[in-house]
């Protein structure tokens, strides 16, 4: 099992595919990380060979950032946004959309499960009896 920047990756997928479990890494870093290892796309990650395998961590280890460090990095930033009061800042802090999406409707990703409005219901009088309301017809 290939083991890149502390993620097992799966060993039945295409390598293009599975480097792609690493966060930080997408479809066109991977292309990218596998035109420089010299290493073929489409291969499976069992079948790469130990040589292959650390070519391609060589690289992921040198020239990108992954993982804990990125999430460390993305995570402060939005701190910093929030810190210095930012129009982008605050909607992180409420926890609404950043990029001007609407929220009249939709937006549930961001806010959540809808809480709905209560509705309360107009108490029902105790019905009188019909015979007794009115004398019967004849």
């Amino acid at each position: 099992m290939a083991r890149i920047s502390g993620v097992d990756l799966p060993r039945d997928k295409r390598g293009e595919v599975a480097i792609q479990y690493i966060y930080g890494i997408g479809i066109p870093s991977a292309k990218k990380i596998f035109a420089d290892a010299r290493v073929d796309s489409g291969k499976r990650v069992k079948a790469w060979s130990d040589e292959e395998t650390a070519r391609v961590r060589d690289i992921i280890e040198r020239e990108y950032k992954v993982e804990g460090d990125l999430r460390r990095e993305v995570s402060m930033s939005v701190k910093r946004l929030m810190d210095i009061g930012c129009y982008r800042g605050i909607r992180h802090r409420k926890g609404l959309p950043v990029r001007g999406q609407r929220t009249h409707t939709n937006a549930r990703t961001r806010k959540g499960k809808s809480k709905g409005v209560m509705v309360k219901k107009k108490p029902v009088a105790a019905a009188a009896p019909a015979s007794a309301a009115a004398p019967p017809k004849k």
